[in-house]
């Protein structure tokens, strides 16, 4: 039996993804590596490599490879991308506090070996917040123990392959004897998987939910029938589930690659509300990143694939009316906000099972985002204050995200002192959870309290969140 080929990671870095397109090209060119290699006379063995991003090609290879597959110089554009990655200081030298391991460590399973990238909030030299790319030997050199990093998740079972996926297809496949099939098995273990990252955040469901997309694949093999649509169904609502574990975490490069794997999927289902809860999906996500160009097309293009006056058209609106907010169009933003409002009523009934979620709270902190983005941030604070009211319990990590944009409206409304106090107990939920997005705004917090930093109260949680940071040197590479 044919070895079967290695899961390719593009998000990680560039020269992931350049292997990742390497494939994709090779593959819908009908051409296997001995092929491919005949034609460009790069040795098979390379070639292999070059996909797996254990080696990175040269120049004259990458031309090469984007003739022979017809690349219109795709591959040699991506590759350039590699080079100027390494050409600057994109991992500027850090040191990690100890006590930050449990935020700054937030993406455990990102790094499939020792020299491959693990993204932590930085303070760089200018005083900013960014993400930067560490590898896991130099983390560990840095000071963080190997006892604090297997405390947070960092060990090495973290962050190469699990091994837990043949236990995991025999468990699966052994559900009879409780009474139950695969695919109801499956079901429960995502909807276990969801329950946790609301309490605990992300990082904890990560690697097993990717191990359970590999469990499906592995069903889907022998399955027929209803049984292997119902797996192909499980696999795409896994994959959008994956996207969103790797948004929270403050990675948008591996959550938009896992969406467009999840729409990929779902337009095999069959299964109309899926495929359009994944395309509203694409708007949260364009909306989270601030994508200016895409987020109310992206929003508008779910609506009109929703059922008329359905759950999924709201949801759809809510994220154009924040999409809306972000181009500046206050009036726009407000419609399409009054028409969710509105519509809340009348979804009750909606038999779907995607977007069960959206509620008045959660409208209302779309609302009061549009607001902060509008700068209306007296409005804005007290939205996101009526919507935290509203939550309903067991969202701990989501209140803490909704704090943090609360307590960056405080601030734009100048009142630092209440500002700092939110954003204090946000803090708290992030090193609870590994919550990027919460990270994210606290970061932003964090300028905008600059001009009240000799305040006590603003002084203590700048202090408190920048313990939390990896620190950027002041050796240059």
């Amino acid at each position: 039996m044919a070895q079967k080929p290695r899961e390719l990671t593009p998000w990680v870095s560039p020269l992931h993804n350049w292997g990742y397109q390497l494939r994709e090209l090779r593959n819908s060119r009908g051409l296997s590596l001995r092929e491919l290699s005949k034609r460009t006379r790069i040795d098979h063995a390379h070639l292999g490599r070059f996909e797996r991003a254990e080696r990175m090609a040269d120049r004259v290879q990458a031309a090469l490879l984007d003739s022979a597959l017809d690349a219109s110089e795709m591959l040699l554009r991506l590759w350039e991308r590699i080079g100027d990655e390494r050409g600057h200081v994109a991992n500027p030298p850090v040191h990690v506090a100890r006590s930050s391991v449990g935020l700054a460590l937030a993406v455990p399973d990102q790094a499939a070996s020792d020299g491959e990238g693990i993204s932590v909030p930085c303070r760089l030299r200018d005083g900013s917040v960014g993400w930067v790319a560490l590898n896991r030997r130099a983390l560990l050199r840095s000071g963080v123990g190997i006892g604090a990093a297997s405390a947070i998740g960092l060990s090495s079972s973290a962050v190469a392959d699990s091994g837990a996926v043949p236990g995991l297809v025999r468990k699966a496949r052994g559900a009879s004897a409780y009474g139950s099939t695969p695919v109801e098995h499956l079901r429960r273990t995502r909807r276990l998987l969801i329950d946790n990252d609301n309490l605990l955040g992300p990082w904890h469901a990560v690697s097993a939910t990717r191990d359970h997309i590999q469990v499906i694949q592995e069903l889907r093999r022998d399955a027929k029938g209803i049984d292997r649509r119902d797996l192909m169904e499980l696999q795409t609502q896994y994959g959008e589930f994956l996207s969103w574990l790797y948004q929270d975490l403050g990675d948008p490069k591996a959550a938009s690659y896992w969406l467009d794997r999840a729409m990929q999927w779902s337009q095999t289902v069959g299964d109309q509300d899926l495929t359009t809860y994944v395309m509203a999906r694409k708007a949260q996500l364009a909306g989270d990143v601030a994508d200016l160009v895409d987020v109310v097309d992206l929003a508008e293009a779910a609506h009109s694939m929703a059922r008329p006056r359905s759950r999924l058209a709201a949801v759809a609106r809510t994220y154009e009316a924040y999409g809306h907010a972000l181009r500046g169009d206050a009036g726009e933003s407000e419609r399409a906000s009054d028409d969710v409002r509105n519509a809340l009523d009348g979804l009750a009934s909606d038999p779907t099972p995607w977007g069960v979620w959206l509620n008045a709270s959660y409208v209302e902190v779309h609302r009061a985002q549009g607001l902060e983005a509008l700068g209306k941030h007296n409005e804005a604070a007290d939205a996101f204050g009526a919507a935290i009211r509203l939550m309903p319990d067991g969202y701990h990590r989501d209140r803490g995200v909704y704090m943090a944009r609360q307590a960056v409206a405080l601030a734009g409304a100048h009142a630092p002192e209440k500002a700092a106090a939110i954003g204090m107990y946000a803090l708290t939920v992030a090193e609870d959870t590994g919550s990027g997005r919460i990270t994210n705004e606290l970061a932003r917090l964090d300028k905008a309290l600059i001009p009240w930093q000799r305040e006590p109260a603003v002084s203590e949680f700048r202090a408190n969140f920048d313990s939390t940071l990896a620190h950027e040197t002041e050796t240059e590479v």
